[in-house]
């Protein structure tokens, strides 16, 4: 992740900057409430790159971030190795 700040008026939304491939992307992420964004930085997730653009608050969200949740807790989807940006999920 290149990027991260809080969405401004919106308590559950982060703004994140994140290169797949060649390419940067601004993803939305419903991810506050359990990230602070200098956690995130430099960090490596796991996205879904193939949907349509969507905008919230303003800001246009080009991708999901993927998580697991349970009643308690969010944990982002990590690589559990190093691999290079833009690397396909199978």
């Amino acid at each position: 992740m290149l990027e991260a700040e809080k969405v401004a008026n919106a308590d559950k939304l982060l703004k994140l900057r994140v290169r797949v491939g060649n390419e940067e992307r601004t993803i939305v992420a419903g991810i506050a409430r359990y990230y602070q964004p200098e956690e995130l930085v430099g960090k490596k997730v796991v996205i879904v790159a193939n949907l349509k653009p969507a905008r919230l608050r303003g800001i246009v969200s080009q991708g999901m971030v993927l998580a697991a949740v349970d009643d308690e807790s969010l944990s982002l989807v990590t690589p559990e190795r190093a691999i290079k940006d833009g690397a396909q999920v199978r």
